[in-house]
């Protein structure tokens, strides 16, 4: 996370906030989560090298650097995001970062079932259910990281694993 700086990713109106442990509203009823719980996040999700994975609700683009710089130059992340200004922005931010691209939402389609399967899927966005469709966008032995009923579960085909403590984030739409 050190090597990838979040003030890089957010707006000019937060940056001189970038370092402080809270989400930071960048536009369009979104954030970029606070760095604490996106470090608990990707442990969780245990990325490795060379792992496709899929970035739902990809924001500022912040996470889908980490998480690219995580699985190397032979993994690729794809970002998915509902708001077009955040896509073009993030898409900006991402520039340089070769095995990491986002791309416009489908509205009423969750994720990217047509690019998939995918090692990972990290979901930045909460949930009162386990959304099924992403579920079958993970490979066998995938697995998928999201807020669920405000606890952040560990889900994979076998069954799910929540983490301790609760967790605040916008709603998956």
């Amino acid at each position: 996370m050190d090597a990838t700086p979040r003030t890089h990713f957010l707006p000019p109106n937060v940056r001189r906030s970038a370092d402080q442990d809270r989400a930071l509203q960048i536009g369009y009823g979104s954030t970029c989560s606070q760095p604490s719980t996106v470090a608990a996040m990707l442990r969780f999700l245990d990325l490795a090298p060379g792992q496709r994975v899929l970035d739902v609700g990809s924001g500022s683009g912040w996470t889908t650097a980490i998480m690219a710089r995580l699985v190397g130059p032979q993994g690729s992340v794809l970002g998915v995001e509902l708001e077009e200004p955040l896509v073009t922005r993030s898409a900006a931010a991402l520039k340089g970062v070769p095995n990491a691209r986002v791309q416009l939402a489908v509205k009423g389609q969750l994720g990217a079932p047509d690019d998939g399967p995918f090692h990972r899927i990290l979901v930045s966005a909460a949930t009162s259910r386990l959304p099924q469709a992403l579920v079958e966008q993970l490979t066998p032995d995938g697995a998928m990281v999201l807020p669920l009923n405000s606890r952040l579960v560990r889900v994979t085909r076998e069954g799910q694993e929540a983490a301790p403590g609760y967790y605040a984030f916008v709603p998956l739409r």
